[in-house]
Formats: C-alpha cells, structure tokens, sequence
C-alpha cells in the first residue's frame, strides 16, 4: 500500500459539490492499494502515518508525530498512486487492487488510523473528488508497505 502524505495546515474533500471531510492541522493522506495488499498492509501502513514524525517539535524538529500532536488525518483513496510508469506516455493500472478489494482496505486503514488519531475523515471511495490543501512547509512523504509474498 501506498500513501502520500502531506502535512497541513487545513485540508479538505468534496465530491458533486458536497464536502466529504475536511480538517484543520494535520496531514492529508492520499492512499492507493496494491495488487497482493491484504490487511496486514493496512494496519501497518495506518500505523506508519499516524507515527511518522513530520511535526515540528520545540526545537524545531521533525519530531513529533501525528499521535503525539492530536492533529487531524483527512484520507482520499487514489488508485492512481498504484500506476505503472515505466513505459510510454500513458500510464497502466495493473499495479493497483481491484476495486472491491481496494474499497476494503481503504476502509481498513481508516479503521485502524481512528484507533490512534481522533479526528479521521474520508473521502468516497470511487468518487469524482476534489482536493484542496494548504500544505505547511511544504511537507510531502511517500511512504509505501509492501505486502509480504511468501515464495
């Protein structure tokens, strides 16, 4: 699984001109499901964002985690992150789930993520969306868990 993440000040999700979720500091998620992801990705990509430490702390380090600060997580699902770009100009999407699995373990990882975060919202999954973020910094990870395959 695949999130790109990015750190704001305010951040939110409408689809057909109704807000699905919108937040103030925290980090806006862009999660995209891989082809072999099951739950076990889910949960530990949910626990990579929520502990990644991308927060200032006194000293004006990256110290401190989304946990650690009480912000907010506002996730979109975003099969295009999964996209093959390899080759050519037009990218594939053999990379990234089926939908009904997809759908599944993004609702997984927002499970998981309200677990330690109190302020999780969401996008709909399939939808037409359409973000809008002030990123702080600016302040973007790519942070990826591969699904273990067992040969």
């Amino acid at each position: 699984m695949i999130a790109l993440i990015q750190r704001v000040t305010e951040a939110s999700v409408s689809s057909a001109g109704e807000t699905l979720g919108a937040i103030g500091p925290g980090l806006l998620a862009l999660v995209a499901v891989e082809r072999g992801d099951g739950e076990a990705e889910a949960r530990r990509l949910a626990e990579k964002v929520s502990s990644y430490r991308v927060f200032a702390d006194a000293a004006g380090k990256m110290n401190l985690s989304l946990k650690g600060t009480g912000g907010a997580l506002l996730a979109v699902p975003q099969f295009t992150l999964a996209a093959d770009t390899d080759s050519g100009l037009r990218p594939g999407f053999s990379r990234a789930a089926l939908p009904e699995d997809g759908k599944r373990l993004f609702a997984k990882f927002l499970e998981t993520s309200a677990e330690s975060i109190s302020v999780v919202r969401a996008g709909s999954f399939g939808a037409d969306m359409q973000v809008r973020l002030v990123n702080d910094g600016p302040v973007t990870f790519w942070l990826q868990v591969a699904a273990s395959r067992t040969s």
